[in-house]
């Protein structure tokens, strides 16, 4: 399995989707050798990893009307919808413990795609290198523009990853893996619009990031084409919502999220075999 790659998208509370795709994973014991990811993708990652079950699930349902988690309020008090703080620094460090040794001690690799606000160029980390600033790191991919304030690490001002790259499907095949799985976060057909407010929202400090909030849907589509022409290849396996569940990226209805949920877990199920016979 050595050249075979897992891809994840990110989709903020769409992630769930990912989430429930990985739980079924845990559940058959099919690690892979090398993952990456961006934003609620590289989230979902970690958990996984980390051998938790259960923990994804329990983070993004179980705490998703708690206004620490997710509220104007939090806008008002800190500039950001999300409560980054509380997500990144409380529930895994004291409420819903994220197991850090277990993390750092397996096997496999993480690279987590963030945009440079500066250069408007992508940054990738590998848990091999920053494992023990894990959260800072994840925190920096999540960062979405103008809802979360940037990240400072390593020398950089850091945003959002799924800007720049937000199915980091060529720099898994970069890295040298030929075979990839590669979990969406939309439904098949799915293609991003123009954003309407590119335009009214700008940073004055980071013009590139403006520049790059502008294309950036080009940037997706032209990546889901790739994929398209990839999957014909044989190159890869797209899971992607088999349903076309109403779940927005901000969502916080908590049936709605169980149902991408528990989604995730069939659409893998109905998949691991194929999917097995991809990676032998």
């Amino acid at each position: 399995m050595e050249n075979v790659g897992l891809v994840l998208e990110g989709g903020g509370m769409r992630g769930v989707y990912t989430a429930g795709v990985l739980e079924y994973f845990m559940k058959e014991n099919l690690y892979f050798p090398y993952s990456i990811g961006v934003s609620a993708g590289a989230c979902m990652a970690a958990s996984y990893l980390s051998r938790q079950a259960g923990r994804n699930k329990k983070v993004n349902l179980d705490y998703v009307n708690d206004w620490r988690y997710f509220s104007v309020r939090n806008y008002f008090k800190k500039r950001q919808l999300f409560g980054m703080d509380f997500i990144f620094d409380e529930i895994p460090k004291r409420i819903v413990p994220f197991d850090f040794d277990a993390f750092q001690n397996s096997n496999e690799q993480l690279v987590i795609g963030t945009t440079d606000c500066h250069t408007g160029e992508a940054v990738y980390f590998n848990k091999s290198d920053h494992a023990e600033n894990i959260l800072p790191i994840i925190r920096a991919s999540s960062s979405l523009p103008f809802v979360a304030p940037p990240v400072h690490y390593d020398n950089r001002i850091l945003l959002d990853g799924g800007i720049i790259d937000p199915i980091p499907i060529r720099k898994a095949q970069q890295d040298g893996k030929r075979k990839n799985i590669v979990i969406l976060t939309k439904p098949a057909g799915y293609f991003k619009k123009p954003s309407k407010f590119s335009s009214f929202f700008q940073y004055k400090e980071f013009p590139k990031v403006n520049g790059l909030l502008q294309t950036r849907h080009s940037v997706y589509n032209e990546t889901i084409e790739y994929l398209l022409e990839e999957e014909k290849k044989e190159n890869v396996i797209v899971l992607r919502p088999s349903v076309a569940l109403p779940v927005g990226r901000m969502e916080r209805n908590r049936s709605k999220l169980e149902m991408l949920y528990e989604l995730g877990m069939r659409d893998a199920e109905e998949q691991i075999g194929r999917i097995r016979e991809f990676i032998q």
